[in-house]
């Protein structure tokens, strides 16, 4: 067995691992935050103590795609009309 034979054996594993690592790693760092910052912004004023501790919770757990997502998004309030 050569090494053409084992890399035709395991390269469509690879690639399906490689594909299942990057789906996670995008989930992680970029949607499931993305969808949070998009939450705490709709609900942050309105929340009980329950809820609340679950937007801690999953700040917590996902800080590091909250701090890649967050200078994308800008949430300050429009200029008002005078």
């Amino acid at each position: 067995m050569g090494f053409v034979a084992i890399k035709e054996k395991y390269m469509p594993d690879s690639i399906l691992v490689l594909a299942a690592y990057g789906a996670v790693l995008g989930a992680y760092l970029v949607v499931i935050p993305g969808i949070l910052m998009f939450y705490f912004k709709a609900r942050w004023f309105k929340t009980g103590a329950v809820e609340r501790v679950f937007l801690c919770l999953s700040v917590f757990i996902f800080l590091p795609g909250l701090l890649l997502v967050a200078p994308f998004l800008n949430f300050r309030p429009q200029p008002r009309q005078i």
